[in-house]
């Protein structure tokens, strides 16, 4: 599969909008975990694998498709998030505390 780019058709669009194939990319298996566990760090490609609690297949596959998106790179010590991967981050910041938020009501909502 094809990373997915604006512009071009993405699961749940024929436009490709651009936020739509950001959120292709990010719901694919593993894609969200791997940036997470680079949020801190660089970290091997045996580390990350065993951080994200997956397969080296779906592993390398991530990672080449956020590699290709610019949103992870590589160097002598590992993989790492790149300025842009940072930024994406930042954003989804806002997103993971009402996540939070939501967990709390839902759980407060059952008991």
């Amino acid at each position: 599969m094809a990373t997915p780019r604006p512009g071009r058709k993405v699961r749940g669009s024929t436009t490709g909008r651009p936020i739509m194939a950001l959120l292709d990319l990010l719901g694919r298996r593993a894609a969200l975990r791997l940036l997470w566990e680079l949020r801190a760090e660089r970290l091997t490609f045996r580390a990350l694998t065993l951080a994200a609690a997956t397969n080296p297949s779906v592993c390398n596959t991530r990672l080449a498709e956020l590699r290709d998106a610019g949103i992870v790179d590589h160097d002598g010590v590992g993989y790492g998030l790149t300025a842009h991967g940072k930024e994406l981050l930042t954003r989804l910041a806002p997103l993971h505390t009402w996540a939070e938020a939501w967990a709390r009501r839902a759980t407060s909502a059952t008991t």
